[in-house]
């Protein structure tokens, strides 16, 4: 196993619930190394952290390691099967009219 892909499977491993779930795929072209991390939808936001701050932390880390084997290496999160929900607006549930009765002026 590849240096960074093993510190990548430790790291995340550490982080997650499920860890089973961990697939990592690495693969190299002329632009440098990709990673693709693939975990359990339930295990998203661990992995995501508050604004992205955890995501942002584990891809310098992996530039840092990247550095060290001269080589250039991204991270890829991919979106768990069914997306993020969409959220639905709320509906107007009274008409203006309603609503200026409701207020009594």
């Amino acid at each position: 196993m590849e240096q960074d892909v093993y510190f990548l499977d430790f790291i995340i491993k550490a982080l997650v619930e499920n860890p089973q779930d961990v697939k990592i795929t690495r693969t190299v072209d002329e632009m440098g190394v990709l990673m693709t991390l693939d975990v359990n939808p339930a295990d998203m936001g661990k992995i995501i952290g508050r604004e992205g701050n955890t995501a942002k932390a584990i891809r310098t880390l992996l530039r840092v390691v990247g550095m060290k084997n001269n080589a250039r290496v991204n991270l890829k999160i991919n979106e768990p099967v069914g997306g993020m929900k969409e959220v639905k607006p709320a509906s107007a549930s009274k008409t203006v009219d309603e609503a200026m009765a409701d207020l009594k002026l």
